[in-house]
């Protein structure tokens, strides 16, 4: 992953734009994505400081494709 690990601080990845999905609510119960390089980084919104989870492209796509047929939606109910 280029030298970058899951659990990197997240203020430590260098140009990295993070976006927060429009159904976040007022009580900061969302994530945060970022492009970084040709990986893609998710951090905890509430802790911008916190840890990174860092995924490749490929697993990326394989999580998008899961959700969007509704593989987790059990996950949440």
């Amino acid at each position: 992953m280029n030298g970058i690990v899951n659990g990197i601080c997240a203020s430590e990845l260098a140009g990295a734009r993070w976006i927060k999905a429009t159904r976040s609510d007022g009580l900061n119960e969302c994530v945060e994505v970022a492009r970084v390089g040709e990986n893609i980084a998710v951090r905890n919104s509430r802790d911008p400081n916190g840890p990174a989870l860092v995924f490749t492209l490929g697993e990326w796509s394989a999580f998008l494709d899961g959700a969007n047929k509704g593989e987790f939606q059990g996950l949440t109910v």
